[in-house]
């Protein structure tokens, strides 16, 4: 059976790095099965995948060994091994509404989304930590007040868990472009407009004050600009007449919660492909 690990590679850009780091692998009797890198305004990022026959396999050597790797290019590299049949692991970032924590918690423990476990939840508040705590998960309180320093123990805790994916359910924070490549494609947001349209955190009154005739929610992968990441998922409804704009709010997070659990449905079952910023479905 087939060892999988994601390697994740960033710091500043500088020549060599994909050769050492692919040689490296090469050497512990890796394959590579796919690879992705960029530079952005001289930051050097790239997330590969490589797989390894179960023996000789130590994670343990070859952890360390990207360690220091990583210590000699003046860079951060990190691995995350995954089993190949066993359960993904999602993390669930939130600020203060549940509606959406409440739908993917239900969702869980109906077996709607049984290819996957949450292992915790985390947020910037202590709003949601008695309804994590009904559904049995730890939660995780990290202030926001600088985002260097919450990101950095955000992303210390998902290491500790092994997440292999992130959900953002109506989590009102904007994460910054190193925390995304660590989990490029592999975080899941939900926001309440049919983008492109009404990016930002008041879409609801801009559809309300502008008079739209349908009005919906997107979910989509995080990509390093706002609410611009690769569409998923969509749901809508008809704004009738009469209809207040605490009526829509009202409406429309019911939608939130039902796309949002139906993007993490699609992602878990491999049915997903993104290709030139857009997402297709296989």
């Amino acid at each position: 059976m087939k060892r999988f690990g994601t390697v994740t590679v960033i710091g500043r850009d500088r020549t060599g790095v994909i050769a050492r780091v692919t040689n490296y692998l090469f050497e512990q009797r890796a394959n590579i099965e796919a690879l992705e890198e960029q530079v952005t305004r001289g930051r050097f990022s790239m997330t590969l995948q490589a797989s390894w026959k179960s023996n000789p396999f130590d994670a343990e050597r070859i952890r360390k060994g990207l360690d220091e790797l990583g210590r000699s290019l003046g860079m951060e590299i990190r691995v995350l091994f995954t089993e190949p049949h066993r359960k993904q692991r999602a993390a669930i970032l939130v600020t203060r509404e549940p509606h959406c924590l409440k739908a993917l918690a239900e969702a869980f423990r109906k077996g709607a989304l049984n290819l996957a476990e949450p292992r915790l939840v985390v947020s910037n508040r202590p709003d949601l930590k008695s309804l994590a705590a009904e559904w049995d998960l730890p939660f995780v309180q990290v202030p926001w007040t600088d985002r260097k320093r919450a990101e950095t123990r955000v992303l210390r805790v998902l290491e500790q868990h092994e997440i292999d994916f992130v959900v953002l359910a109506r989590f009102m924070k904007i994460l910054s472009p190193d925390f995304v490549w660590r989990y490029k494609q592999k975080i899941i947001n939900v926001h309440p407009s049919l983008l492109p349209s009404f990016p930002g955190p008041q879409a609801y009154r801009q559809a309300y004050e502008h008079g739209v005739k349908i009005v919906g929610a997107t979910a989509h992968f995080v990509s390093m600009h706002l609410d611009e990441g690769p569409i998923i998922a969509q749901e809508s409804f008809p704004v009738r007449s009469g209809m207040s704009l605490p009526d829509i709010v009202v409406r429309g997070q019911g939608h939130e919660s039902k796309v949002l659990v139906r993007a993490v449905s699609l992602f878990l079952r491999k049915r997903l492909d993104v290709y030139w910023g857009t997402v297709k479905e296989v």
